[in-house]
């Protein structure tokens, strides 16, 4: 039994881009980056999502801290 890849997040990026370029099928990306083209097409769809938080008006939020949870840990 194999384990499945670990892609870096660089990698995850540097792929979703190019489908975002669209100078090249998914298909063909999949075969040049030895990827599934559901993951491609899922870091695609996340790297938009985050985009779109990160440009509106305020910038990308904050994670809150729970104070008493840090205190715990």
């Amino acid at each position: 039994m194999s384990k499945r890849k670990q892609h870096s997040p660089e990698f995850k990026a540097k792929v979703a881009l190019a489908a975002l370029k669209g100078e090249q099928a998914v298909a063909e990306l999949a075969s040049r980056f030895g990827v599934h083209p559901t993951m491609i097409h899922s870091w695609k769809r996340a790297l938009l999502e985050w985009a779109s938080g990160v440009l509106e008006r305020g910038g990308a939020k904050k994670p809150e801290i729970d104070e008493e949870h840090v205190k715990e840990l």
